[in-house]
């Protein structure tokens, strides 16, 4: 006898409410490390065009680290050795709010925020170097002009890479499993583990990344349309 696909097997009862629990954790986490790795990336981006070369040296080092070093690699450096250098006080604090998502959000963040920095820093070099030196002329110092002429053209440029930086973020949250975050892929294990329907669990796991990812693109499509607009 052939095999029988059965999702209702695995979207009954609490089965179901694991899948949604998990939907909503990896939609959680991806906004909240979107908005570390942003301001990240946008603070970065401002020190390294500072020219002033250890501001610069500084950055490259914290780019190149997070594109070199693994991020699982990095997620466990934040869980199991970050806390082992904070005072027990703090250290106890992190451990009974939620470390495990509060970590994972910290190392996801980081890590986008080093390929954000990138993004901008291409954006901002494409721009002619007039725009900032009329901005200069008028009266503006480094962070009013940087802030209010050069970065608002820089994200209407990049708005396609950081989509799918944005992308990447939203599928590297199942990384987040391997320290207990409850994310998605963490509940369809947990689904798989308890009713023995692999395929059926997986099955709906990969309707649902892509589902969230399209939903992504769309928005990303739609900013980019709009901003493209106002320009012309």
């Amino acid at each position: 006898m052939g095999y029988v696909f059965d999702p209702a097997a695995v979207l009954s009862g609490q089965y179901l409410d694991w899948f949604l629990w998990g939907i909503a954790t990896t939609i959680a986490l991806t906004a909240a490390a979107w908005l570390v790795g942003m301001t990240t990336g946008i603070i970065l981006t401002l020190v390294r065009m500072v020219p002033f070369r250890p501001c610069e040296w500084l950055v490259v080092g914290y780019v190149e680290y997070h594109r070199n070093v693994p991020l699982l690699v990095q997620i466990f450096l934040w869980y199991f050795g970050i806390p082992e250098l904070l005072p027990d006080v703090l250290r106890d604090w992190i451990n009974s709010h939620n470390s495990e998502f509060v970590l994972a959000t910290i190392a996801l963040g980081l890590a986008n925020g080093a390929y954000v920095t990138e993004d901008l820093r291409s954006g901002i070099q494409s721009i002619p170097k007039t725009q900032y030196e009329a901005a200069r002329s008028i009266g503006f110092n480094y962070m009013q002009a940087m802030g209010w002429v050069i970065l608002p053209q820089a994200f209407r440029i990049v708005i396609p890479p950081l989509v799918n930086q944005t992308l990447l973020l939203f599928k590297n949250t199942s990384l987040a499993m391997a320290i207990g975050v409850g994310e998605l892929t963490y509940r369809t294990r947990e689904v798989d583990s308890y009713t023995f329907k692999t395929f059926e669990a997986f099955a709906v796991a990969t309707i649902v990344y892509l589902g969230i990812s399209f939903a992504i693109m769309a928005i990303g499509n739609i900013a980019d349309r709009k901003l493209k607009l106002e320009i012309r």
